[in-house]
């Protein structure tokens, strides 16, 4: 009997150092321990063009007839571009480049670093999970991307987009087996070099995005969502995550862009963060809609302390959605820079507001978005010339820098750590940088 005891308490024990070792999937050392005090950037990495290499049949780019941009980049730096069909206005070809090109991330990650931006969360969109041969040049950009960040010590995450969940009894538990081949084959959490995966409250971060959303086709309830959150966050091999949501921009009242289900409310409570969504949600253009926004975040900030869950709000340079909606809603088609950027005032009004309305941690909307127009990496104040008979036209930067949000953000970031005072008004660059 005795050795039968000592038998099961010798199982007991393998068995708990097997669990333990399981848990260490994710390394417990990083660069970035908590988001806190980090202004973070949505990363898209989607764009594709001609000769790059890829298997697309549509490059980002669109034509003189059908574009989905709104801004244009600048590609000086860039060590690969290619050939447009729009031109410049001194009659050149304008050029474009590809995400899929390393060079590009590369790049990329490099203004982060040069230019304060603490880091990125990498789309993974819900169609990519579903790819069960993990063959995609989306996996390619996010392994370039990691390898970056790693290079320019910049924090990074990944962030699953559930846009593609169709209607049709389709749940989200793909995220499940998806998120255990980034742990295992692609090391996300467990980068060569050094280790810069976000965490917080000592918890790598993974983002699920699109939760709430009345113009979604699935309905929350019934996409598997409570059995994904509780396998990022309990599995004893995968999870001991911290899982944030994205949300409607009125989540906490349950009106405007956001479905009137306080189902929404328990699901936030499983969760760790709560990002809404404020694009399109504030303007200049608007009396006061700053006051609303600080209101806003003020309001949202006390509801998640009082839920002891952390909030991050979500700042955006401005909006342009004017070729897309040429094609996609004809009879609503939108002006150019619809949320237009005042040089870079509006941009500072958010980034200010919400950190003197308390918020620890920010979200920008986005990195490299230029068919929504609320990118703040290097755009040119020179787009291609409109298309007079098509309509197809480009923003441009109100005369700025291409340089000028990248370099915002860093400002910003080193006012969140308290490590220049903030203010209100938008600071100035010295003229010799």
């Amino acid at each position: 009997m005795k050795n039968l005891k000592l038998a099961l308490l010798g199982c007991l024990l393998i068995l708990a150092i097997n669990i333990s070792n399981a848990q260490n999937r994710h390394n417990k050392t990083t660069l970035y321990p908590s988001y806190k005090g980090l202004i973070m950037a949505g990363y898209q990495g989607w764009f594709r063009a001609a000769g790059d290499g890829t298997k697309a049949t549509r490059y980002s780019y669109g034509n003189e007839q059908r574009s989905g941009l709104d801004m244009w980049p600048d590609v000086t730096e860039y060590e690969k571009t290619y050939e447009t069909p729009f031109k410049l206005t001194n009659g050149q070809a304008a050029r474009f480049f590809s995400s899929a090109d390393k060079s590009t991330t590369d790049l990329h990650f490099k203004w982060m670093q040069q230019y304060g931006v603490d880091g990125v969360f990498m789309q993974r969109f819900f169609g990519e999970t579903k790819n069960k041969k993990h063959d995609s040049e989306s996996v390619a950009i996010i392994k370039n991307a990691f390898e970056a960040a790693s290079k320019y010590k910049r924090a990074i995450a990944v962030m699953y987009d559930l846009s593609g969940l169709s209607a049709k009894g389709e749940d989200c538990s793909s995220i499940i087996e998806d998120w255990k081949y980034l742990v295992d084959q692609l090391k996300v959490t467990n980068q060569e070099g050094a280790k810069t995966y976000l965490h917080h409250n000592g918890k790598p971060i993974v983002a699920i995005w699109g939760v709430g959303f009345p113009d979604r086709s699935y309905n929350t309830r019934n996409i598997g969502l409570e059995r994904v959150i509780d396998f990022l966050k309990n599995d004893p091999v995968y999870g001991g995550c911290a899982v944030m949501l994205g949300v409607p921009n009125s989540w906490r009242t349950l009106r405007a862009d956001c479905l009137p289900d306080p189902y929404l409310h328990e699901i936030i409570k499983q969760c760790d963060i709560v990002l809404p969504w404020s694009v399109q949600r504030y303007s200049p253009l608007l009396h006061n809609d700053m006051d609303r926004y600080r209101d806003d975040v003020i309001d949202d900030i006390k509801w998640c302390r009082d839920n002891k869950i952390d909030y991050v709000p979500c700042v955006y340079p401005g909006f342009s959605w004017h070729n897309l909606s040429r094609y996609e809603f004809p009879d609503d088609i939108k002006p150019v820079g619809s949320i237009p950027r005042e040089g870079g005032r509006f941009y500072w009004q958010m980034l200010s507001t919400a950190m003197s309305a308390g918020a620890s941690m920010i979200y920008v909307a986005m990195f490299d978005e230029v068919n929504e127009g609320t990118a703040i990496f290097k755009v040119t104040d020179n787009p291609p010339v409109p298309a007079a008979s098509t309509g197809t036209a480009f923003t441009n930067l109100d005369g700025k820098p291409s340089d000028t949000y990248l370099w915002l953000t860093g400002e910003a970031g080193k006012m969140l750590r308290k490590e220049k005072p903030l203010v209100l008004k938008m600071p100035e660059r010295d003229a010799q940088k």
